[in-house]
């Protein structure tokens, strides 16, 4: 069974793909892939910096990721330049991780905000969609750490919630309290697991 967990940013995704983790299913995070691609590799380092400029690189060569952000979110022509660099590489580890881990697991779960994006959605079996208000899942984001700028740019980069749930087999929202949450991801994936 592979799971497709996807949404707005700061809807609640990774703490969905953590309630399944803990029921024990294996969890390929896109974030994290994006994260290790971009700070490993250094062929597509010297792609964004060409891209970006200078300035996104520490004086040792180093991804500075939060001004990439910066930059990339700061138009729709940037955001799409970085997303055709990077994809790919995250794409290819992507597909790599879900086919070692579909052999040895009964249920794989990619947490993937672009999972739409990418027509990962036409990939795994199910596609639950993780819904959220703007106002909960912008003070979310500032509870990050992002700025209210750059948290307002993220979230206007993304589809509207109606594509989300125009694609999505289940649709659950996360406008409550964490523990009520829980519970309906816990009962939504019960099956999954038997």
């Amino acid at each position: 069974m592979l799971i497709g967990i996807t949404g707005q940013i700061g809807a609640g995704k990774t703490t969905a793909a953590d309630i399944l983790k803990a029921m024990g299913a294996v969890v390929i995070d896109a974030d994290k892939i994006g994260r290790k691609v971009v700070e490993t590799n250094p062929e597509l380092i010297q792609k964004l910096a060409r891209a970006f400029g200078p300035q996104i690189l520490t004086p040792a060569g180093n991804l500075r990721r939060k001004k990439t952000a910066e930059i990339a979110f700061s138009s729709n022509k940037n955001r799409k330049l970085l997303n055709s660099l990077v994809h790919p590489f995250l794409l290819n580890e992507l597909r790599k991780q879900i086919k070692r881990n579909l052999a040895k697991k009964k249920v794989i779960v990619i947490d993937a905000a672009l999972l739409l994006d990418w027509k990962l959605n036409n990939v795994v079996d199910v596609t639950l969609v993780i819904g959220c208000s703007q106002v909960k899942r912008l003070a979310r984001l500032l509870k990050r750490g992002l700025s209210k700028s750059d948290a307002l740019a993220r979230m206007k980069s993304q589809l509207p919630f109606r594509d989300y749930q125009r694609r999505a087999d289940r649709v659950i929202l996360n406008s409550s309290t964490e523990a009520a949450f829980k519970r309906k991801v816990r009962k939504w994936a019960g099956s999954y697991f038997d």
